[in-house]
């Protein structure tokens, strides 16, 4: 990793996490370079973290080993494009981070063979405390794949998926899940202060009890069905409040919330076919 120049072609706050997170696990600034439309983005991202940007995406790509798209899903097919008919690029590898965006469609729009890896982080990762997934193409040898790992998990957690499917199922889950707690936790606090808690009292708490279940259940050797029923006395208040659920058919709700989810992520990956 210590040799190899890394791009970002887009420095939004993804990008910027990463590369706040690799210069945090010692990578040197000076191997880190981005590509910007917005000069007040440019400014930004070299102030903070020291590293060139340049406002031609293929200047940056080119001086790259490891080039990371990190630009919309909409305007990958024209970033993608520019680049390859700008620069060779059969020998770098190529990271996407561009949500729903496949790998044959990236391949199809480099019109090259190279080396892709596809990856979902999540919004997390804006905190290096992130999960991600990733999926390679078949010209992707086990050096870019450990690469590819190591730069992600500069950002928090990253797993290799088996199917490149498994990266909708990945978005319902990882991807869009912080929103469910963030649902969960908004219901919380709102329902404490309305039964008398203060503001300030009932989000402290509601966050405190969030990051401690989490890190529980992190640290715990067991199941999550197992510490909720270690939590859950017989006749007590837990098991009162979980009967609502049950009874409210929670689970249906949860998988019909990460069936939709999953449905909208195979949606937007079709509509990037060429």
């Amino acid at each position: 990793m210590e040799n190899l120049t890394i791009a970002f072609i887009g420095s939004g706050n993804i990008a910027s996490s990463m590369i706040g997170g690799l210069i945090a696990n010692g990578i040197k600034p000076e191997k880190l370079i981005a590509a910007d439309a917005d000069k007040t983005q440019q400014q930004l991202i070299s102030e903070k973290y020291g590293i060139k940007v340049f406002n031609i995406n293929y200047d940056a790509a080119k001086h790259a080993n490891v080039i990371i798209f990190a630009v919309k899903p909409q305007v990958m097919p024209a970033v993608v494009k520019e680049i390859a008919e700008n620069i060779k690029i059969e020998n770098k590898l190529i990271l996407s981070v561009a949500a729903g965006v496949k790998l044959q469609s990236i391949a199809n729009w480099l019109g090259q063979s190279s080396a892709i890896v596809r990856t979902m982080p999540n919004m997390p990762a804006l905190i290096q405390a992130g999960a991600s997934a990733l999926y390679a193409n078949e010209f992707t040898n086990d050096k870019q794949r450990n690469t590819a790992e190591t730069i992600m998990r500069s950002v928090g957690t990253a797993i290799w998926l088996d199917a490149e499917e498994q990266m909708d199922v990945v978005t319902a889950l990882s991807g869009s899940g912080p929103a469910y707690f963030f649902y969960l936790m908004e219901l919380m606090e709102k329902n404490a202060i309305e039964m008398g808690l203060n503001k300030e009292d009932a989000h402290l708490l509601t966050i405190e009890t969030a990051l401690g279940a989490a890190k529980m259940a992190l640290l715990s050797s067991y199941e999550p069905m197992t510490l909720r029923k270690q939590v859950s006395s017989p006749g007590g208040t837990t098991e009162q409040a979980l009967n609502i659920f049950i009874q409210g058919k929670l689970d249906k709700l949860v998988r019909n919330a990460m069936d939709a989810a999953k449905r909208r992520s195979v949606e937007l990956s079709e509509s990037f076919k060429d």
